[in-house]
């Protein structure tokens, strides 16, 4: 059975394949950098990069670096550090500027995503008694539901009145991008907010940010992305696309342990609007002046604006190890691996449907490239738990979302092709 999911690839179900694929791979020395999870005494197939990436083999030196420097330096490390403390936080614009398609000024490295978020619709979701309605996915991150739910009853509002969801229609899995476009065009006078996922955490649906974010700014309303699922992972043109807004973790494809910090980006159209109300915080003040204790708040005049503490330096010492490899490997060459395997994992999975007696699978992940991301979903339409489990025994560490759903993402820094090729091996044991 030969198909082509990638334009310029025709797959084969085939060991030797796939080996071949792996040959010719120029980041296959990725892996290397990686500790990989052993199971059954040998190592496994790790296809749950999307939920929390691998540890780098130089995450431990980043880290003990700090720690040797608080032993030695104490508060002084502050200024004395190899990397200064009062400074660290400044090292990681121009290392995520490739990784989400912005200027260094409009990146800023703090917190933890959801706080991230919330911070930013304080600033971005200023509804009014005419404008209030929130646009968003079905079924986005619970996490994104509630600060959504929160921030509307923040503001007086009932959160069923202010929050539209984009459904997918009848039959489908995910969201067809004109169903968004209308949502916005028909609720835009009433529009403060269109938000959405970059990549949808259930499907692996990839949305037309930049469409969406035209359509949201054509009707007045701002535009924000939550890029959990996204960052590392596909491209971004955040500034290009003229986004207002937009947050992210760092522990899933960015590989920076777990509850790592978080990044978030804010147009530098807005960095100089003194009328764009912020919770402000001193490490957002002045840098000139910080250390001067004053009363008036004067935001530093980029992203780095809306910090609010100091820099939470061993959880940034984690990022900082990551990213120099994302910066080694490119971000594009990324994308583009990224998108192979999981084109080769749609070809196995359609293969063994069509091999078995009834189709067991129903892959919920669009299939064309620029729809999807590393992240392919699998709806189980018999036995989907005892096949979760089975796969768990095998040396396979996927990841189970209720009700039927394996979700799997094969990633291109330290996943093979013969680590998809070995999936279907295994899982097709399963379902004959």
């Amino acid at each position: 059975m030969n198909t082509s999911y990638q334009q310029d690839m025709v797959f084969e179900n085939s060991l030797h394949f796939a080996k071949s694929l792996d040959e010719k791979d120029t980041l296959k020395k990725f892996r290397e950098k990686f500790y990989i999870p052993i199971v059954n005494e040998k190592e496994c197939i790790y296809f749950t990069g999307n939920s929390l990436g691998l540890q780098p083999k130089t995450t431990q030196d980043f880290v003990l670096n700090e720690l040797e420097d608080w032993a030695n330096y104490g508060v002084e490390g502050h200024f004395h550090a190899k990397n200064p403390w009062v400074s660290y936080h400044e090292m990681f614009p121009d290392l995520l500027a490739e990784v989400v398609g912005a200027l260094p000024e409009e990146i800023v490295v703090m917190n933890q995503l959801t706080v991230n978020l919330h911070l930013l619709m304080i600033s971005f979701y200023r509804p009014t008694k005419k404008r209030f309605k929130i646009i968003c996915e079905a079924k986005a991150f619970p996490s994104d539901q509630y600060a959504f739910q929160s921030q509307a009853a923040l503001h007086g509002f009932k959160p069923e009145d202010a929050i539209i969801e984009v459904q997918p229609r009848e039959g489908s899995s995910y969201i067809e991008t004109q169903d968004i476009l209308d949502a916005i065009s028909q609720h835009g006078e009433e529009t403060a907010l269109v938000i959405f996922s970059g990549v949808n955490y259930y499907s692996g649906q990839v949305f037309n940010m930049q469409q969406i974010c035209k359509a949201a700014h054509e009707v007045g309303a701002n535009c924000g992305f939550d890029l959990a699922h996204a960052a590392g992972n596909v491209a971004l043109e955040l500034h290009d696309w003229n986004v207002d807004f937009a947050c992210w973790c760092s522990y899933k494809y960015l590989n920076s342990g777990p509850g790592g910090v978080s990044g978030a980006f804010i147009h530098n159209r807005h960095h100089n609007n003194s009328n764009l109300l912020r919770l402000a915080g001193w490490w957002g003040h002045d840098k000139e002046n910080r250390f001067k204790m004053g009363a008036e708040f004067k935001p530093i005049p980029t992203a780095e604006g809306w910090q609010l503490s100091n820099a939470p330096v061993l959880s940034m010492a984690a990022h900082l190890a990551s990213l120099e490899i994302f910066a080694e490997a490119g971000m594009h060459n990324l994308v583009t691996k990224g998108k192979q395997l999981s084109a080769y994992l749609i070809y196995i999975l359609e293969h063994i449907n069509s091999s078995a007696k009834e189709k067991i699978i129903d892959i919920i992940t669009p299939i064309h490239s620029e729809e999807r991301g590393c992240q392919v979903s699998m709806l189980m339409l018999k036995d989907g738990k005892k096949i979760f489990e089975e796969l768990i025994k095998a040396g396979v560490i996927a990841d189970w979302r209720e009700p039927n759903v394996i979700r799997v993402a094969p990633v291109p820094l330290y996943n093979s092709f013969e680590d998809v090729y070995q999936f279907g091996q295994i899982i097709s044991k399963f379902i004959q």
